[in-house]
């Protein structure tokens, strides 16, 4: 009998291992949302680490959350770094590209409670005169914990949600104030 529960455990375990090893290497989130603002305005708040307490969806989760703003706050090389309780975790983002007005990216950090790193990035397009199409999106690869992690976890609808908490804050923000010079 316990043979035959061992075997059964261990048939269990190669196939969770075969479809954990069959997952994708790689994950893509997107969400885009339209603003009453120019693509100038948008993009100075969003190129300006500053600005991004103001429009995060992770600063209210802890107000405790301690951070640190390059000098310069802004363009290739200006970085953002956090660290708070374990819903907003410890990382560090870094400017790879800023091209005005139309797209910033950045290379996203993650230390605790898990390392990993992804690619994010803003593209904004004029959407009328003084409106903007804003998309935030993020790339990464999965290793072998974050391919199991997948199969219990959906990355897009995790971070989606917080992607799509965050434009709104940042649509609210643009659309009712400018941002610092």
């Amino acid at each position: 009998m316990l043979k035959k529960i061992l075997l059964a455990l261990a048939v269990v375990l190669v196939a969770f291992l075969i479809v954990v090893a069959t997952r994708p290497a790689t994950y893509h989130v997107e969400r885009s949302l339209q603003m009453a603002a120019p693509a100038e305005t948008v993009y100075a708040t969003i190129a300006d680490f500053r600005e991004f307490p103001r429009w995060s969806p992770w600063s209210k989760r802890d107000p405790a959350m301690r951070t640190t703003v390059s000098t310069p706050p802004s363009g290739v090389g200006a970085t953002y770094a956090w660290e708070g309780n374990k819903d907003v975790g410890k990382g560090r983002m870094t400017v790879t590209e800023s091209s005005a007005p139309s797209r910033v990216r950045q290379r996203l950090e993650f230390i605790e409670p898990f390392a990993s790193v992804a690619d994010t990035g803003f593209d904004i397009k004029p959407a009328g005169q003084k409106a903007s199409m804003v998309t935030w999106s993020m790339d990464g690869t999965n290793n072998f914990m974050g391919k199991a992690f997948g199969i219990f976890m959906n990355m897009d609808r995790m971070i989606g949600k917080d992607f799509e908490e965050g434009l709104v804050n940042l649509k609210r923000f643009v659309e009712s104030s400018s941002p610092r010079p």
